[in-house]
């Protein structure tokens, strides 16, 4: 996905400054959903960060099992890398995840997964992008967009505001713009809740590719992290297994060092 920040029209700018405080709460429910969705993805997030991040995956019966990573991401211009490590238990130590976020939707982006069983690293096809990563349920894609949207996926339409946790919200639909794209991502529908103040999908509801309810991904915490607004805890719960995968995140700088020489295949299977 480009910077947000390059893509922003006036417009857009000028609808995202309607969401500060103080402004008519009209002016915001005048916005386009492709509008909205820009201002999602104008979202300072940092050149560089670093953070750990616990996943505690819960299965029907309520039993849960943590998962430890350290990941890295960082910008190069335009480009956005992303290295996750496993660290914890020992049965995931050492499994990694790389990918490569290029501006240019016309061009796949790249991401490669290693599995120590295996002592081999292994590339994600972008057509497999809507598939669960690791055994959670989360995508491959939302974790690499982290919270963010592939605009030219979807074809969005505003659909009011709705009040969710006391918040006013500004909701959009978007439908998959094209076939292949519904197919990669396995969703005929997505409906996004944002949080104008923190340009952020407070509660996101995909349906599978028959129309059916199928996951919610919901942001349970959020703090201002050096100056960057920074999800701390967020929740998907997949409606049809009843399995559910939460991620709190710790230890979150924007100031550390994050070489580039971290971001290759080499490095994936070398392990932190």
């Amino acid at each position: 996905m480009r910077p947000a920040l390059k893509l922003l029209s006036a417009a857009v700018i000028a609808a995202t400054a309607s969401s500060a405080p103080g402004l008519q709460a009209g002016a915001q429910d005048a916005m386009t959903g492709d509008e909205i969705i820009a201002m999602v993805n104008a979202r300072p997030d940092g050149v560089q960060v670093t953070r750990n991040f616990t996943l505690e995956l819960t299965n029907r019966q309520g039993d849960t099992r943590r998962e430890e990573t350290h990941a890295y991401r960082r910008y190069f211009g335009e480009e956005k890398r992303t290295i996750i490590f496993y660290t914890e238990p020992t049965r995931v130590r050492g499994t990694g995840f790389l990918t490569f976020d290029y501006p240019d939707p016309s061009i796949d982006d790249d991401q490669w997964l290693y599995l120590p069983a295996l002592r081999k690293v292994r590339r994600i096809s972008a057509s497999d992008r809507g598939d669960f990563f690791l055994g959670t349920d989360f995508t491959y894609e939302e974790i690499k967009k982290e919270q963010k949207v592939e605009a030219s996926d979807y074809v969005f339409t505003a659909k009011g505001t709705e009040m969710v946790d006391g918040r006013e919200l500004l909701v959009v639909e978007g439908v998959p713009s094209t076939d292949a794209v519904a197919r990669e991502l396995g969703v005929s529908r997505v409906v996004w809740r944002v949080d104008p103040e923190m340009q952020l999908s407070r509660k996101t509801v995909y349906y599978d590719q028959n129309g059916n309810l199928a996951r919610t991904v919901t942001i349970e915490g959020v703090e201002i992290i050096d100056g960057f607004i920074t999800t701390t805890q967020l929740l998907a719960e997949n409606h049809k297994t009843g399995h559910s995968s939460r991620i709190s995140f710790s230890g979150t700088d924007y100031e550390a060092d994050v070489p580039e020489s971290l971001f290759s295949q080499a490095r994936l299977r070398r392990g932190l």
